[in-house]
């Protein structure tokens, strides 16, 4: 079952909180960071990406970058910037991408730390293999700053009684609450103080929640539980209760998460013409074009690829249908009956069926993390950044793809599997710098 912990947290004060708070590392590129925190000293990409302070060009792994995260680190907790609460405490973060909406979905997440064997023993379940480069990438932030400071997107089966205690604490004024001006999503916090009610949240997960699942930050993870290992086997008198033995998590409930498409963009068609190209996506695939002709039962006369001017935009209806955009026109490609296995936890994803029947079998690409032919969008950039890349020359075609389930994830990760690379694309990210756990 799964153990969770509350913690003595670091937080901003109300009055800095939106300023403070920031986006992942992972989200922005450097020169990204440098430019949204232009005027803002308050927010933490100075701490989790601080190359930003130093010359344009400097290499984010160098040595003078961790030492600038642990000067502007220690930095923000001496002028107050973060603020060590006095007892543990569980803490909620909610979000929404649509907070001005009447009818705004929000997730509600409970704050809390895991317990790094949970992550050894595969109490704690991921779907995504990790690199080690990045892995030590963050274990050096870790072991530099002595605290998880960006915390690791999980998600658990729910429990009704977990959701009973959520809504009576939510129901109450947040202690913050706001909406970030980069991409308009609504982020708010409470923090859980009753001693019965941490106590019992406690008790429900290591009662009613068998296992939780990395939804986002695989390397995160598997930095934080490393790290925590590395402090037991170098402490003599380790007991297995120091703080070193537990990292930050948000946990959510499976049923609120919306995991989006992750869509790919391919630079050429690997020496094949266009007929050639659409004649063997034929062999596993019915192709429609989606022009304004085919509307109302009509019928496109052109041949495949089709040169009608008057492509319609269009998405993935369900699973095993995927949107293909080339040369100006949007297509419908649905997998044939037989060229994908509904059984298979593996074969079932769209990503496998496009990776094995088309990037593999008829571009070419082999391996998705290191061929540079291929490139990755999230879904959240929509449909037109597809048709922007392929419109200017930078790529030739692009594929959309319908998006993964939880339910997908989860019977993943429950039978030991691996995901493909870009598989999943959660939204809203967590907002880093809400509440930060330190390992002592």
């Amino acid at each position: 079952m799964s153990i969770i912990k509350p913690f003595k947290g670091f937080r901003p004060p109300v009055d800095i909180v939106e300023k403070l708070a920031s986006r992942p590392y992972d989200v922005l590129n450097s020169e990204e960071a440098r430019k949204e925190c232009e005027g803002n000293p308050y927010s933490l990409l100075h701490v989790t990406k601080a190359e930003i302070d130093l010359p344009a060009g400097t290499d984010e792994h160098s040595p003078e970058v961790y030492l600038q995260v642990v000067k502007n680190y220690n930095k923000f907790k001496d002028l107050g910037w973060l603020v060590k609460d006095e007892e543990e405490k569980l803490y909620i973060y909610a979000q929404s991408m649509n907070p001005k909406d009447k009818d705004a979905k929000w997730q509600y997440g409970i704050v809390a730390c895991a317990y790094s064997e949970d992550y050894v023993n595969k109490v704690i379940k991921k779907h995504e293999l990790t690199r080690k480069d990045k892995e030590e990438d963050r274990m050096k932030h870790v072991r530099i700053t002595n605290a998880n400071v960006e915390p690791v997107f999980f998600a658990y089966p729910s429990v009704a009684r977990i959701d009973e205690i959520v809504a009576s604490v939510t129901a109450k004024k947040p202690i913050y609450d706001f909406i970030a001006k980069e991409d308009g999503f609504g982020h708010r916090f409470w923090v859980i103080d009753d001693r019965k009610l941490i106590d019992e949240l406690v008790e429900l997960f290591d009662k009613k929640v068998p296992a939780m699942y990395i939804a986002d930050g695989h390397h995160r993870s598997a930095a934080a539980a490393l790290v925590g290992q590395e402090k037991k086997e170098q402490n003599p008198k380790h007991t297995g209760k120091e703080e070193y033995n537990y990292f930050m998590t948000v946990i959510f409930p499976d049923n609120q998460l919306n995991v989006i498409d992750y869509n790919r963009v391919v630079k050429d068609l690997n020496g094949l013409s266009g007929k050639e190209f659409f004649a063997k996506l034929a062999e596993n695939f019915d192709i429609e074009c989606k022009c304004d002709c085919t509307k109302n039962g009509g019928k496109c006369e052109c041949e495949l690829p089709c040169h009608c001017e008057c492509s319609q935009e269009y998405k993935p209806a369900k699973l095993h249908n995927f949107s293909m955009y080339f040369e100006g026109v949007w297509y419908s490609l649905t997998a044939k009956p037989g060229t994908y296995n509904d059984n298979d936890p593996i074969g079932v994803l769209d990503v496998t069926i496009l990776s094995n029947l088309v990037l593999d079998k008829v571009l070419g690409i082999k391996d998705l993390r290191t061929d540079k032919r291929i490139d990755f969008v999230g879904g959240i950039r929509g449909l037109g950044e597809l048709k922007r890349r392929v419109d200017s020359g930078e790529m030739k075609v692009a594929f959309a793809l319908y998006p993964v389930s939880m339910k997908q994830i989860i019977d993943i990760a429950d039978t030991g599997n691996i995901m493909p690379p870009k598989t999943t694309w959660f939204e809203p990210k967590l907002r880093s710098g809400l509440v930060i756990h330190e390992l002592c």
